[in-house]
């Protein structure tokens, strides 16, 4: 939840040709919309008071309920609507500012509590923060699934565990566990009831909020780990309540991600049956490598979000069916061949992720060393292009159910955003090769919207053609994600200054490798001549990273880079959003919103300030 008032500075960037005088020049200010000033996302502590006493806790909780009333349940609200509901409520029953993240949370809780309630008990998952825990003593060892509470009643975790349990709740005592999201997305929880303080929150409500989590929190009475309280009679007041409603009332993306997430986890064999590797002496048999190693790199890793946004763009454009049918909504199904283009998505991504890793001589991809360094260059190289071919097939197995017609637009607009991508790519390189220590922000975003957009672009393409709407969206498609794109790589390129876990585990691989990056672009430009040559010193040396690391981080804010590249965010974000306005079906213009609020989702804090976490991160599959 963005909890600031500020507004972010423009930032005009200066056209330039150094590096992109043979790339088709990709219009990314002349014929966009005018963006609209949005809040700076920034650190928020002033604005996570929890009033102090009971008495004032309860009033604004049943004023809030009150508000809440009122609130259209039609569809989640996002990060920023709920910020604004916030502070109009604290006005409305004259409130101080300070607590507009309490505020949140409660509006959050009123706009979903009655489809929490809905929410059989065997459906729902009770999380909690391992601070509850009594600390002197406690015997429980952290697993995988979070703290192995053993049930001593030492501790406020073991009386709600226990009932939970026995009303048949999924129950998790976590410490930022990434199994959240498996438990979530992988279809076993419908909802949420958790005990969190607010800066875990913070981070959390947005996605839960936005892909139509029908969620409860508790929130605690202090960020301290060591000793905070909560209200237990909130948690009583939900815990063991279960009212069914007739039909739902939200409309939520979590049936669609579990679709495109079941496409690899169970159709995947049935869909793409092996021919060479059926058997594991098969698998091992030089003829039956390439497709064993290929299937397993396409049916693992990654949050499948492409194709997520081609089943999402499919339903959007044949009237939402299944995002209607609300978070619940169980079997949700597409035909073999959509499923197959959806797919097809996927290896596409895949394919250009190996290479790109060869490219980059990058480390990890998903939690596990990159196929080079496991394989060798040269079957890293040819499983790449495997992908490719399978994703081709794939696509051609729909024209029995679309036709030619159909199926030859979405392999041209597949083979177009492959064009794309290795041109920006081969761009990149050449920069490598011979870098232009000239290059402005311009430059490397027109690189950006070549590297980048093009899988997002397909994406949404294929889904439409498949409903018959491919022309109509023909102008808005290449126009949207171009911003989509140019913002998720800004955002890719902050996050890679903090590591990443679902991802390349390294902080700083990419960083400083020399590549015209964007927050690189910023920070030459404008600075003085003596900076310029110690920021070239910085990434042409090869000396000790830890080092180059610090004094890069150092040059880059005192020139204002991660400033500069949130407003650059903020730009991408608005310009996507105003195309969005203009998009008269009311289920692809949710859709697309709905993009926008989780691909370019800001971050709460610059990322050299990013506090460490202790609590749960919930989040959801949104991109990777």
């Amino acid at each position: 939840m963005d909890l600031s008032n500020d507004t972010p500075a423009t930032h005009s960037l200066q056209s330039s040709t150094t590096i992109s005088s043979d790339l088709p020049r990709v219009a990314i200010e002349e014929d966009d919309p005018a963006p609209v000033k949005r809040q700076r996302r920034r650190s928020t502590s002033h604005l996570k008071l929890v009033p102090e006493t009971l008495e004032l806790r309860e009033s604004i909780k049943v004023a809030a309920e009150r508000y809440a009333e009122s609130l259209d349940k039609s569809r989640p609200f996002s990060r920023d609507e709920l910020e604004r509901h916030g502070r109009e409520f604290l006005e409305s029953i004259d409130q101080p500012e300070g607590f507009l993240g309490f505020a949140m949370v409660m509006l959050g809780n009123f706009f979903w509590k009655r489809q929490f309630l809905a929410t059989p008990f065997h459906r729902r998952m009770l999380l909690l923060p391992h601070c509850l825990k009594h600390a002197e003593g406690c015997p429980a060892e952290y697993d995988q699934f979070g703290l192995d509470c053993e049930k001593c009643g030492a501790c406020s975790i073991a009386d709600y565990k226990v009932r939970a349990e026995q009303l048949g709740y999924k129950v998790l005592v976590a410490e930022g566990s990434p199994i959240v999201l498996r438990i979530i997305v992988e279809g076993y929880v419908d909802g949420i009831l958790g005990v969190a303080c607010l800066n875990v929150l913070e981070k959390a409500i947005d996605k839960v909020l936005i892909a139509g989590v029908p969620s409860y929190a508790i929130p605690l009475h202090s960020g301290d780990c060591k000793n905070t309280t909560l209200d237990e009679a909130w948690v009583w007041d939900v815990l063991e309540k279960y009212e069914p409603l007739p039909e739902p009332e939200t409309t939520s993306y979590v049936p669609l991600m579990r679709a495109a997430g079941r496409l690899f986890d169970e159709h995947f064999d049935r869909l793409i049956p092996r021919l060479r590797s059926k058997t594991a002496e098969q698998a091992r048999s030089p003829l039956g490598l390439t497709e064993d190693v290929a299937y397993d790199w396409l049916a693992n890793g990654g949050k499948r979000f492409r194709p997520f946004i081609t089943l999402a763009a499919y339903d959007a454009a044949t009237g939402g069916r299944f995002v209607s049918a609300g978070p619940g909504a169980q079997n949700v199904e597409f035909s073999d061949s959509v499923g197959r283009v959806a797919m097809a998505i996927e290896a596409f991504h895949k394919a250009s992720l190996v290479h790109d890793d060869i490219q980059d001589d990058d480390l990890f991809r998903y939690g596990r060393e990159t196929l080079h360094r496991q394989h060798g260059l040269g079957p890293a190289i040819n499983i790449g292009d495997y992908l490719i071919g399978m994703g081709y097939r794939l696509i051609n197995a729909a024209r029995d159910e679309f036709g030619p017609d159909i199926t030859c637009d979405i392999l041209d607009s597949m083979s177009t955003a492959h064009i794309r991508l290795c041109e920006g790519q081969g761009a990149e390189m050449a920069w490598n090769d011979d870098p232009d220590w000239n290059f402005t922000p311009l430059d490397a975003l027109q690189i950006y919207a070549l590297k980048t957009s093009p899988a997002f672009e397909a994406a949404l393409d294929a889904g439409f053609r498949m409903a018959g709407k491919g022309e109509l969206y023909a102008e808005l498609v290449p126009q949207f994600c171009r911003q989509l794109g140019v913002g998720f790589q800004i955002l890719n390129d902050l996050k890679d200054w903090q590591g990443d876990n679902d991802n390349k585990l390294v902080a700083g691989q990419d960083a400083l490798a020399l590549r015209p990056t964007v927050l690189l672009a910023l920070a030459m430009q404008g600075s003085t001549e003596e900076v310029r040559r110690e920021l070239r010193e910085i990434y042409e040396s090869r000396g000790d990273e830890g080092r180059r690391l610090h004094r890069a981080r150092r040059l880059f804010e005192q020139a204002g880079v991660f400033t500069k590249a949130e407003a650059l965010i903020d730009k991408s974000r608005a310009r996507a959003e105003a195309l969005a306005d203009e998009v008269e079906c009311e289920t692809v213009r949710q859709l697309l919103y709905f993009l926008v609020d989780t691909v370019l989702a800001p971050e709460i804090e610059e990322p050299e300030m990013q506090p460490e976490d202790h609590g749960l991160m919930l989040s959801l599959p949104v991109v990777g």
